[in-house]
């Protein structure tokens, strides 16, 4: 019996047994089942942070550990099948079904090949993301309206919950906006987004339809629990509180909810306004400032060590990392991977799954 997907088995067991062997296997299955044992002694609780610190351990080994195992075993079954029909002749449905069931086994493949890429410190976690227009009025608020949708329709995509933080509203659509993703590896996922993206356009607002460029600049920073420790005292910030924008009418905010926070040293300015009271604004904004001052302080270090490594740019108007063109052709191009993408509108509707990936597997190349 012939199967159309026989070749890509092939190359997906070859692949994903050179990354079981990779991670020595038999090594882990041991460190799993002595931590599950220290996990048992009476005395575990008594220091709960080495608790919880070992726990983290257990949980990261048994992440990266039977997720492969039950794919190893999913393709040992398979191979079995297909030795068992291999002499058997052709029967349309049955060499339906077994295609099928490869191009799932090569689909759970390549996300669990993807988050082979996402070991990085804070990977696993949630992030914040923040976009700023650039100059160019109406024309660059839209567009940074429209990269706030295109990330918002990733999340919905993707299974993220997505929470906009702050969002303030320009007449063609807005000059800045934070979004809170929550779920497994968003911040892995999305961390590769911080930079310029570039528009290139006829401009709606243009009754010459002149061709406009534009920029916006998106931020991304983990959030991070209170173990780790940035260094914040009073006298480097200015904490400002106003009056959230609302809908008109009932809906205009009474109070000075709104909390905006102004770090000194770095510049970095951060706003929080759609919580329900002052204090829940004001809490969320230390947290979004913490994160991006990890990022800040992180990558200030890092640029003492890389100077001229290319992704380690700051995020200025000259180093956009990628370019939307919408005429006269339609492409989106990241910069920095060579990939390219032709259906412009689907990209635009959160479809960027291909540029995290070639992004992840690019990083991984330059460190």
């Amino acid at each position: 019996m012939f199967f159309q997907n026989k070749s890509l088995f092939d190359t997906i067991k070859e692949e994903a047994y050179t990354v079981w062997r990779r991670l020595d296997p038999d090594t882990v299955a041991q460190k799993i089942a002595d931590l599950e044992a220290h996990t048992l002694q009476p005395d575990f609780w008594d220091d709960r942070k080495n608790a919880e610190q070992h726990f983290a351990q257990l949980n990261a080994l048994k992440e990266s550990y039977y997720p492969w195992k039950e794919l190893i075993e999913r393709l040992d079954e398979m191979q079995d099948l297909l030795d068992i029909y291999a002499e058997e002749p052709d029967n349309p449905e049955e060499e339906a079904q077994i295609n099928e069931q490869i191009d799932e086994l090569n689909q759970g493949y390549q996300q669990l090949k993807l988050k082979t890429l996402l070991d990085g410190k804070f990977d696993k976690n949630d992030c914040f993301l923040t976009i700023h227009a650039g100059a160019g009025g109406n024309e660059a608020s839209d567009w940074a309206n429209m990269l706030m949708r295109m990330y918002l329709r990733y999340c919905e995509r993707n299974g993220f919950k997505s929470q906009v933080l702050d969002l303030l509203e320009d007449e063609g659509g807005i000059k800045s906006a934070t979004i809170k993703v929550s779920g497994p590896y968003s911040y892995g996922y999305l961390k590769g987004e911080a930079g310029v993206h570039r528009l290139v356009r006829i401009s709606p607002f243009d009754s010459q339809k002149r061709r406009h460029t534009s920029f916006t600049s998106v931020y991304a920073s983990p959030i991070i629990d209170d173990t780790i420790e940035i260094d914040l005292k009073p006298e480097d910030y200015r904490l400002d509180t106003y009056r959230a924008g609302g809908a008109g009418g009932q809906h205009v905010n009474k109070t000075d909810s709104a909390v905006r926070i102004t770090h000194y040293a770095s510049g970095i300015v951060v706003q929080c306004q759609n919580e329900r009271s002052q204090v829940m604004n004001k809490d969320v904004a230390f947290k979004m400032l913490k994160s991006r001052l990890y990022e800040y302080y992180r990558a200030e270090k890092e640029k003492e060590h890389q100077k001229d490594a290319i992704e380690k740019k700051e995020i200025t108007w000259g180093s956009q990392i990628r370019s939307y063109v919408f005429q006269p052709y339609t492409m989106v191009k990241d910069h920095r991977t060579g990939t390219t993408v032709g259906n412009i509108q689907a990209v635009m509707d959160g479809e960027i799954g291909p540029f995290i990936e070639s992004y992840l597997q690019w990083a991984q190349k330059e460190e």
